[in-house]
């Protein structure tokens, strides 16, 4: 999916690709202006279609225990047919939520901070400003081996991430040393909006 600008009054531009590139193969984004103010705000999107399939698994496991609470007996063996009920429940329940949440994640970049919303109600919702990024890169193939399995998370040794597919993200690197890796369509152009943001940033810094 293509990534595009707004700006308050929903126009939208898109950079050149004709632009020089910065180090590291990402040509730079000149913000646009509008007497004086930055405008331009990036979206971008990753999707999984094949996490429905577990979904719909998810959805097999929670009608399963639901049948084997309504069709039983309920006088013999409870105990066994209680585990089941709520072992069958939860598993559907568990599956249903951690696809359902992960099947797509949105991004959207601004003047002040990175908000990464997944799923259909954006939660886990996660918000960083940008005065706390030191970095952005671009990340060509991001899997979830990587990171252990998809969804939100975390490793100690690599930092937090959120994977809904394999392919192409960014990594921000944090000023506290930590980083956050998403998966998301056209990261090259996400990198080069935060990195134009944190150049804006840094010369008005300096200025004052």
């Amino acid at each position: 999916m293509r990534d595009h600008f707004e700006g308050p009054q929903g126009q939208g531009s898109s950079s050149s690709p004709e632009d020089d590139k910065q180090p590291g193969g990402i040509p730079p984004l000149t913000p646009e202006t509008d007497g004086g103010t930055d405008i331009a705000v990036w979206t971008g999107r990753a999707t999984n279609r094949v996490q429905w399939l577990m979904a719909a698994a998810g959805a097999a496991c929670l009608a399963l225990g639901i049948e084997l609470a309504v069709d039983s007996a309920w006088t013999s063996h409870l105990v066994p047919l209680v585990m089941a009920v709520v072992g069958c429940v939860a598993a559907g329940l568990l599956m249903l939520y951690g696809t359902i949440a992960f099947v797509h994640v949105a991004v959207r970049v601004d003047t002040e901070s990175l908000e990464v919303r997944c799923g259909h109600i954006g939660v886990p919702r996660t918000r960083i400003p940008l005065s706390h990024v030191v970095g952005a890169d671009f990340a060509p193939r991001v899997t979830p081996r990587q990171w252990g399995g998809w969804g939100y998370r975390w490793r100690p040794e690599k930092g937090t991430a959120v994977v809904v597919r394999r392919g192409e993200g960014f990594v921000l690197r944090l000023g506290d040393g930590r980083t956050f890796t998403v998966t998301v369509d056209d990261a090259e152009s996400a990198v080069r909006v935060i990195r134009a943001r944190l150049g804006l940033a840094a010369g008005r810094k300096a200025s004052a």
